[in-house]
């Protein structure tokens, strides 16, 4: 397992991320999807373990590291080697090459955002077929590496807005790929309260039903927030 360091969410994940499956984190802006990657990282690089960071959508920031680091940075930093796709195609051949970067000392894999270059692609193109088709490529690749590695992988994805008659609902980009090959599904709301997120966790194998926590964003990362002090 990789912790979260966030003691209700490690408790709703059941210890963390699974090692050799795919963790899907999604929600809107501000909800802590980064900082809950980064602080993933941080903790991988604790365990003694190394962090490929493929930061698709240049939200990376050294200062997060800096901030949620801030006890051991000199040596968390050197663990997490960043990589910086531009475009799909470019996402695609770093996941194609993930052998080159995989040894045995990666525990964790994280793509922020799986579908950022792959939404600015598909506005106004007559490839989506092709597109999503590439897209369940990618992650299905991904899912196979975690398990031939046995690793961990977090993928992070913007949300849209799905209208209904009586409601609007917020699911993930490419909701279908996403959801089909993760083993957990953990969607992050935000709430009455500033910096206070809702986690949901949407699917996870060793749960029958739902769940969620409640968890705050601080400047050294997310922290636990008491579930009895919190109305919504």
């Amino acid at each position: 397992m990789i912790p979260t360091d966030c003691g209700s969410l490690d408790e709703l994940l059941n210890g963390g991320l699974p090692i050799d499956g795919v963790s899907l984190v999604y929600g809107e802006a501000e909800t802590g999807k980064s900082s809950l990657a980064v602080q993933c990282a941080v903790n991988t690089a604790r365990m003694n373990c190394k962090t490929l960071f493929i930061d698709s959508e240049g939200a990376f920031s050294p200062r997060r590291l800096s901030q949620i680091a801030y006890d051991d940075l000199e040596k968390v930093s050197p663990l997490i080697t960043l990589v910086k796709p531009i475009t799909f195609e470019e996402q695609a051949t770093t996941i194609d090459n993930l052998d080159a970067y995989i040894t045995e000392k990666v525990g964790l894999v994280v793509v922020d955002t799986i579908t950022s270059l792959y939404r600015a692609e598909l506005g106004g193109s007559k490839k989506t077929f092709a597109l999503n088709r590439e897209l369940h490529r990618q992650v299905a690749c991904l899912a196979q590496s975690a398990k031939t590695h046995r690793m961990a992988v977090l993928i992070l994805s913007q949300v849209r807005s799905v209208f209904a008659e009586t409601h609007v609902s917020i699911e993930p980009v490419a909701t279908r790929v996403l959801k089909f090959w993760s083993d957990i599904v953990l969607s992050l709301k935000h709430t009455g309260q500033s910096r206070v997120i809702k986690a949901l966790l949407e699917k996870h194998p060793d749960r029958k039903s739902p769940a969620s926590c409640y968890f705050l964003i601080e400047s050294n990362g997310i922290c636990d927030y008491g579930r009895r002090s919190y109305r919504e």
